[in-house]
């Protein structure tokens, strides 16, 4: 792969997985129109190394709460204590649970989404949905939601499975959690925070299990380090935005770009 095809495909993941309009929809059409090949697995690991890299620095401090959190339950249970949770611990847990219907779909379902909605045509119902998801959230308003210390686990499990749903390419994976999270009452800033925390682990076990078939590759090792540096860079600018879209009230504007972008799909693939 040659380091201009190796930076676009970079910057299409940076800027597609943080936005809610599917990095993965984006790839299919991309690669209808542009004749691009299926990125090699060497350089798709890479690129989804770089988006997580952009996440734990905009998230260092949330993902130190985690790792915190995982360990004084560690702590809790070899000690039974039964003091109230406190916000590391609780944070933990909602990430947990909401990963189990990730990790389930991931792990028995994923290839088949993938497969079942490859085509341009299925990737523009997908971005109709998406779109369509997108603007119920126009009504969620600046009300006083949920927080972390009031944040069920059953929302969590809600939110976890939107993740899993938006495996198939089309459904935006911080589209379908951040607008779910909105429509069962976190607030802004928290829904697009658990949106991404989420992403951590999703993206560690997706990565662990492409390494199982995962063949190291000489010759496309500086391509996929620009890919990886692109894909960090432009991703954290992204997310930023996005953050900043999310607190704003205004996640429901990306509606219109996938309704467009999915319509257009629809069109390209009856010729």
């Amino acid at each position: 792969m040659d380091w201009w095809s190796a930076v676009m495909l970079g910057l299409l993941q940076g800027i597609t997985e943080f936005l809610p309009v599917s990095s993965s929809g984006h790839l299919v059409i991309a690669q209808q129109l542009l004749g691009w090949s299926e990125p090699n697995l060497f350089f798709d690991v890479s690129l989804h190394v770089g988006t997580l890299a952009a996440v734990l620095l905009v998230f260092r401090s949330d993902v130190a709460d985690l790792i915190r959190g995982g360990l004084l339950i560690l702590g809790r249970i070899l000690s039974r204590s039964r003091e109230p949770l406190r916000h590391p611990e609780r944070l933990f847990l909602l990430v947990v649970a909401a990963s189990i219907p990730t990790a389930l779909l991931g792990f028995f379902a994923r290839h088949a989404l993938e497969r079942l909605f490859a085509s341009v045509a299925a990737v523009g119902v997908n971005l109709i949905i998406t779109g369509s998801l997108l603007w119920l959230t126009r009504n969620t308003g600046p009300r006083p939601g949920l927080n972390p210390a009031r944040t069920g686990l059953g929302r969590a499990l809600g939110i976890g499975l939107a993740q899993g749903l938006a495996l198939a390419p089309g459904i935006s994976r911080s589209g379908s959690t951040i607008a779910v999270g909105l429509l069962l009452g976190l607030e802004r800033d928290w829904a697009g925070r658990f949106s991404f925390l989420l992403f951590v682990p999703a993206v560690i076990g997706a990565v662990l299990l492409e390494a199982l078939d995962l063949k190291y590759d000489p010759a496309i090792i500086s391509s996929a380090f620009a890919g990886a540096a692109v894909a960090a860079v432009s991703g954290y600018v992204a997310l930023r935005l996005l953050l900043r879209v999310v607190h704003r009230g205004a996640f429901y504007r990306f509606a219109p770009y996938c309704w467009l972008v999915g319509a257009l799909s629809l069109v390209y693939s009856l010729f």
